[in-house]
């Protein structure tokens, strides 16, 4: 509907004049530098998706390797992110947040401008392991900056508008990446880099440190109960079984999205002579869901424990991973990739949240690395676990695999749901 005429006396709807009233009240519920980063995090992610999703496309056409021999340089992203979240948190709970985000924001950039000319698989593989090391970095510390500035009880609708601008840059960049890499592939890599940086300026000029310094105090559980603990660091993280096994289901979980977002291509390409330029539409159908329903759908889950709410999404993770054994055409791989957003939209929000409650402020980066971990896990084992299962039983055992792993990982967390519920019953 178009504007009113300002000059006119008559007041607009009430729908009119409740709209602004509503954006104005949520840009107050958030400090300054929280905008900051959801705006960051827009460019830089429009920035980075110019390249990413023809990035093997690019490696293939420039390396002449089979595309076993080029897939396989995510898995070295993935294992040097494993080892990259090992650290992040420790250095983001140790000199800060904000160095620590500079200076991952600033490797990516470099990274992308030094892969328009990288020529051979070694320089490529070296690349991926520096980009996969600074990718976690930057998450860690990011999610440990936004618990640092919002309450618990924000966080949730905190950390769905912060995934409602990480997927719009995603839903922008493909295409105009697409464009510039017809014309040149430099032109899109130049693209991503300047993403990068223009995020790291920002913060770097605009935000504040947000780590508070002072005397260890003892993690608090969800449901606010101090545990005892021997003192700060990894161990601290690893004597917290509850949040070990949660991390590790998640890491389980987290399999079968991975294996759709890294195999789906392929597995579409092959088998069913999916052309580039129609599946571009697919994970694009994963951004303007996200755009759009995050927001709303974060207000409904936070209503419920978040345990609960975790394994409930990752069953329909799960379901839209498997379901892809029962298409055969781009209507029904659109299909399967709504219902896997929707097992996103509850997933992560209330996992980043609770994982970000249930630390300590002192030991969130540390926490928050872990929980990565598993993350950067779940993409080195998904190509794997795909690839073995396509070769020795059939491509639609990929997705039964990624099925019955994803439905093993809700299983376990719907068991700790209802522990947690029975400690909130009989507390001590």
């Amino acid at each position: 509907m178009a504007p009113r005429d300002a000059t006119r006396v008559t007041q607009p709807p009430l729908a009119g004049r409740l709209a602004p009233a509503r954006l104005r009240q949520l840009g107050r519920r958030f400090p300054a530098q929280y905008w900051l980063m959801v705006v960051g995090l827009l460019i830089s992610n429009a920035g980075g998706s110019l390249v990413w999703p023809y990035l093997l496309i690019f490696a293939s056409e420039r390396l002449q390797l089979p595309l076993a021999a080029v897939g396989s340089l995510i898995t070295i992203q993935a294992v040097a992110g494993m080892a990259a979240s090992l650290v992040a948190g420790s250095l983001a709970d140790r000199f800060g947040r904000k160095v620590v985000m500079v200076g991952s924001l600033a490797v990516s950039g470099s990274v992308y401008l030094l892969l328009s000319g990288a020529s051979g698989y070694v320089s490529f593989a070296l690349l991926m392991a520096v980009f996969g090391m600074g990718n976690p970095m930057y998450q860690v510390s990011a999610d440990a900056m936004l618990a640092d500035l919002v309450p618990p009880e924000q966080r949730a609708e905190a950390y769905s508008i912060n995934r409602i601008a990480s997927n719009a840059g995603f839903g922008l960049g493909p295409a105009v990446g697409g464009f510039l890499a017809t014309a040149s592939y430099s032109l899109a890599f130049y693209g991503a880099s300047i993403g990068f940086f223009a995020y790291a300026a920002l913060v770097a000029l605009f935000a504040r440190e947000t780590l508070r310094r002072g005397p260890a105090s003892p993690p608090r559980g969800v449901a606010g109960r101090p545990r005892d603990v021997a003192g700060p660091g990894f161990l601290t993280v690893a004597r917290d079984r509850r949040f070990v096994t949660f991390a590790a289901l998640i890491s389980l979980g987290l399999i079968a999205p991975s294996t759709v977002w890294i195999l789906l291509a392929p597995y579409t390409k092959v088998n069913f002579g999916l052309p580039e330029y129609l599946y571009g539409w697919i994970p694009t159908t994963n951004a303007v869901l996200c755009v759009t329903a995050q927001y709303p759908v974060t207000s409904l889950t936070k209503r419920f424990a978040p345990l609960t709410v975790i394994a409930a999404g990752m069953t329909i993770y799960a379901a839209g991973a498997g379901s892809v054994a029962l298409m055969g055409a781009f209507p029904g791989f659109v299909l399967s990739m709504a219902v896997l957003t929707a097992g996103e939209l509850i997933v992560v929000p209330t996992a980043a949240k609770y994982v970000a409650d249930l630390a300590a402020p002192e030991l969130r980066g540390r926490y928050m690395s872990v929980y990565w971990l598993g993350w950067a896990a779940s993409r080195a084992v998904a190509p794997l676990l795909g690839g073995i299962l396509n070769d020795r039983v059939g491509p639609a055992a990929i997705w039964v695999g990624a099925l019955a792993v994803g439905l093993t990982s809700s299983a376990g967390l719907a068991v700790l749901a209802v522990r947690a519920r029975r400690r909130v019953i009989a507390p001590g």
